[in-house]
Order: structure tokens, then sequence, then C-alpha cells
């Protein structure tokens, strides 16, 4: 499980200096398509995806990845075990460059995450756990270190880094705010009455659940 771990470790890595090279580019112009559902496709999103998944094939395990071919269920259904990708989480932050977006990788067996790796490549943190050995961050990441992932998770940090924040605290979808969502949020202020509301992209509010920044 070390070995998987460390690989999802470097394909994230990895996949972020691809993301970075074309947010860092000054003349890029993203090149914005459009999928089925309408959402927002970019050559970073593309890049990334290619990045991981020919790390990820070296495995026994299937790819599922939100940029790839969607394999039939009636096969999918099939799989023991099988990676789980979202190669560019918060598509829509990458394109308004606020830097709220990541990097998703986990591994599933019987139905259940095993490991699971978040990568933060405008932030160079680095979120990472596995069911063996509980969750880490790890800060100053740098996506060229893939040489050195020992290093890194040396130096990481076992979370959640805060407990028993107050006031009640609630992040949610920059970019995604339903009117059930609104409704939710007025429910719990009604309930906890001093509550701060934090709106930030992709699978970062997940992370600041984890870390405790966050409480919901």
């Amino acid at each position: 499980m070390e070995k998987l771990l460390n690989l999802a470790i470097e394909a994230a890595l990895r996949a972020g200096e691809a993301i970075l090279k074309i947010y860092n580019d000054p003349t890029s112009h993203l090149d914005i398509e459009r999928k089925a559902d309408d959402s927002p496709l970019t050559q970073a999103d593309k890049e990334a995806h290619k990045t991981i998944v020919n790390l990820l094939e070296n495995t026994s395990y299937p790819v599922l990845s939100e940029e790839g071919m969607l394999t039939d269920y009636e096969k999918r259904q099939q799989w023991k075990t099988f990676w789980i990708v979202d190669p560019l989480d918060g598509t829509k932050e990458f394109i308004k460059r606020n830097g709220e977006f990541t990097v998703n990788i986990a591994l599933i067996s019987e139905g259940s995450p095993v490991l699971g790796v978040i990568y933060v490549p405008a932030k160079k943190e680095l979120y990472y756990g596995s069911l063996e050995n509980g969750a880490y961050k790890a800060l100053a990441v740098e996506p060229l270190r893939v040489s050195a992932i020992a290093e890194v998770r040396s130096r990481a940090l076992r979370l959640p880094l805060v407990k028993g924040n107050y006031p009640y605290t609630i992040v949610a979808s920059r970019s995604h705010l339903t009117p059930e969502t609104q409704q939710f949020i007025e429910h719990l202020k009604a309930e906890y009455k001093q509550v701060k509301l934090t709106s930030i992209g992709s699978s970062l509010k997940i992370c600041l659940v984890a870390e405790g920044t966050a409480n919901i």
C-alpha cells in the first residue's frame, strides 16, 4: 500500500507541474472547450489526465478518470480495486486564475477508498492519507520534487491540525452554490448563531474540514 500511495503522490505532483506550466504562462489563452454537461475543459485538464494515467496504468488496477473514456458500467461493476481520478478539480477556478484548483487521486477497493491524494499546485500544499496510516498535510511541496517523496512525507503534519475551532465554520462552493445548499447554510446559522462562511473552489473544501479549519 505504501508503494501505491507514493505512486499516487508522484502522479499528483507531476500532474501539478503540467498544470502550472499552462497556468503560469502569460501567453496562454487556456483554449476552453465544453463537455456534454456544459462544464469547461482546458488543455491543462487533458495534460494532467495524460500525466496521471501514464503513471497509474503501470499498476494492475484500471483508472477511472473524469477526463478519460467512460468504461461501460457492466465492466466497471466487476472492478474490485481501481483508481478514481479528477486530474484538475476546479477548472472554473483555474480559468479565473484564483489558485483554487486541485489534483485528486484515490484508490478504491471493494467500494471504499483505501488511500487518497490531493495536491494544490498553486499553493504547493499536499494532502494525503490511507486507512493504514491516517491523513497528513505537507507544505512547500514543489512539483519537481517527485524524487524526494520520502523527505516530503517525513515533514508532513498529522491531521487534524486544529480542533474545536470557533465560530462554527462552513466552507461552500465558490462556483456551484445551489439553493438547497444555501438553505442548509441558513439552517446552520440558526442553529450555531455565530457562523463563519467561506466560499472556495474544488476539493479544498474537504481539505479544510480534514485539517480542522472548517467544521462542515
